[in-house]
């Protein structure tokens, strides 16, 4: 199932249940009970009696628009929705003005936030026959396989299953029969929603957002007592024990930018997480997949970096596979590395305490920026950035460069350090939530201590884009403790790197907090659904 739009029934749906007195309604036009009303009046014999049961009906429904109210989460879903950018419709058997009417008493949202509304107006043939589903998936442009039917009775996912679509039946206290083909979700509220379209409404590019991430992993029965390191939000390596003394720490990351030193990125990406666990990286193994049309020679060459990468900073590539495929539009190369480090020396992200210091080293979106200048120089040159800056810009992937091995031994070997994570996708923004969420503790940011190079700075200016929220490899966040926060940091710099505190550890729980130096007040720290350099990739 796919979810590209949503098509919801009005009265009892979007609206409290209740308000329409159906016996009133039926006493007022003659209808007996068991026969939808709609249906008893189009069978009326002649135009003036069919005339003056419309009429009755409309002056009911107009009075119960009147005091129609926001069902419970309504409001909230669609706009929830609508931030997703995913299109929105009402199908109902009322008509339109009455829907207009019952709308004006919502407080969040109008007749302008639904892409469609489909009343008895529009369709000859009302719920149950699918001729409205058809007719406003048409009108949002969306298959009706992908557009998921919400309502409150039996009619609603009726119509939907005729037509073909996913369907969700809102239990408001009528047992849905069981004699009927079933909806595929039955919710009591419509928050209920906002999961079932989460699930399958298309994923943007980038990593699976960590909340969603979170859940899949805890679904997963893993239950090796050998594995001291688990899947989870942050923890971006395994690390398993083997021997009792030695543990072996495993790594895997896909690199699909920077196509022109797409082996030394392999290489780095992955050996930095390695790394973050006081681990040495060893043993590379990678899968490349290439696009048909490739030239041997380019294999060659991305096999040659790989090895060279690998050796350069102490690593062996010792195997994995090579292939073409119309899978893939550009190379795209997924490593595999393995380290190794003493048990007693193993870096676990649950060993941060409150009171740490939070240390970056160089500053953020290193790796944004490289990628970037080498992948679109044209662009950025017509956006006023000049020939050297691109240069400086493209040469940020060597100096300062993506790797933080020499921090991360540094860190290591100090003996004070309860915590590492190095910035990848998503940018600072997001390593600081991961690094929350795998070490069980708030943090608190100092958002004007952050380190941004003015190259970056002025790039990322001219892009419209947050250097926060940009991809960051290259920076290492490091828990230390604070009696040995101003000794490490000097002695990170004396080995070249640059490092700052720009933050702490605060009590046991998830999430962050920003203090910004200006008044010393609290600040929302900013959240990225995806990483900035897709919405400029993307433009």
């Amino acid at each position: 199932m796919l979810i590209c739009a949503v098509l919801f029934d009005f009265d009892g749906t979007l609206t409290r249940a209740g308000v329409l007195n159906f016996p009133k309604i039926r006493a007022a036009i003659g209808c007996p009970a068991g026969i939808p009303i709609l249906e008893y009046i189009s069978e009326l014999p002649g135009t003036e009696a069919r005339t003056k049961a419309h009429e009755k009906l409309d002056r009911i429904e107009f009075a119960a628009a009147e005091k129609s109210e926001p069902n419970t989460g309504a409001e909230a879903l669609i706009q929830f929705l609508k931030s997703r950018r995913l299109p929105v419709g009402i199908l109902t058997r009322n008509s339109r003005r009455c829907v207009e009417r019952a709308l004006a008493n919502f407080k969040q949202i109008t007749i302008a936030d639904f892409d469609v509304v489909v009343s008895r107006d529009d369709t000859p043939a009302p719920k149950p026959e699918p001729d409205g589903v058809h007719l406003a998936a048409q009108r949002m442009g969306v298959p009706v396989e992908a557009m998921l039917v919400v309502g409150d009775y039996i009619f609603d996912v009726e119509a939907g299953h005729k037509a073909g679509a996913p369907t969700v039946y809102l239990h408001t206290g009528n047992e849905y029969p069981a004699a009927l083909k079933p909806p595929d979700y039955t919710v009591t509220e419509l928050g209920e929603l906002i999961g079932i379209v989460r699930l399958h409404m298309p994923l943007p590019a980038g990593k699976l957002p960590n909340d969603l991430l979170d859940d899949f992993i805890g679904e997963l029965d893993i239950c090796d007592p050998s594995l001291l390191i688990k899947p989870g939000v942050g923890e971006d390596i395994a690390a398993v024990d083997v021997a009792g003394t030695d543990v072996v720490v495993l790594k895997s990351d896909p690199i699909t930018f920077a196509t022109d030193a797409i082996g030394y990125y392999t290489v780095l990406v992955n050996a930095n997480d390695i790394a973050t666990s006081g681990a040495v990286p060893r043993w590379l193994l990678t899968t490349l997949l290439m696009p048909p049309g490739c030239a041997a020679a380019q294999v060659r060459e991305t096999m040659k970096s790989l090895a060279e990468t690998a050796v350069e900073h102490g690593m062996t590539l010792c195997g994995g596979h090579t292939e073409i495929t119309d899978a893939v539009t550009r190379p795209v190369i997924s490593g595999q590395l393995i380290g190794t480090v003493a048990r007693n020396h193993l870096i676990k992200k649950e060993n941060m305490r409150t009171g740490d210091c939070l240390v970056l080293t160089k500053g953020v979106a290193v790796e944004g920026t490289a990628i970037i200048a080498r992948e679109l120089p044209a662009k950025l040159r017509e956006l006023g950035i000049s020939a050297a800056d691109i240069e400086r810009c493209r040469e940020f992937l060597r100096s300062p460069g993506i790797g933080v091995l020499k921090e991360a031994r540094v860190a290591a070997e100090s003996g004070a350090v309860t915590a590492m994570h190095d910035v990848t996708e998503g940018g600072l923004a997001t390593a600081v939530m991961e690094l929350s969420a795998a070490g069980r503790h708030r943090l608190r940011m100092d958002r004007d201590q952050v380190p941004v190079f003015s190259e970056i700075e002025r790039l990322c200016r001219v892009l419209g884009i947050d250097p926060l929220g940009l991809i960051g490899s290259g920076s290492l966040l490091i828990c230390c403790r604070p009696d040995a926060c101003e000794a490490l940091t000097k002695r990170i710099r004396d080995a070249g790197v640059a490092a700052t505190c720009i933050g702490e550890v605060l009590n046991a729980g998830v999430g962050v907090e920003t203090l910004k130096c200006a008044g010393g007040e609290l600040i929302d720290w900013p959240q990225f659904e995806v990483d900035e350099i897709t919405r400029v990739f993307g433009s």
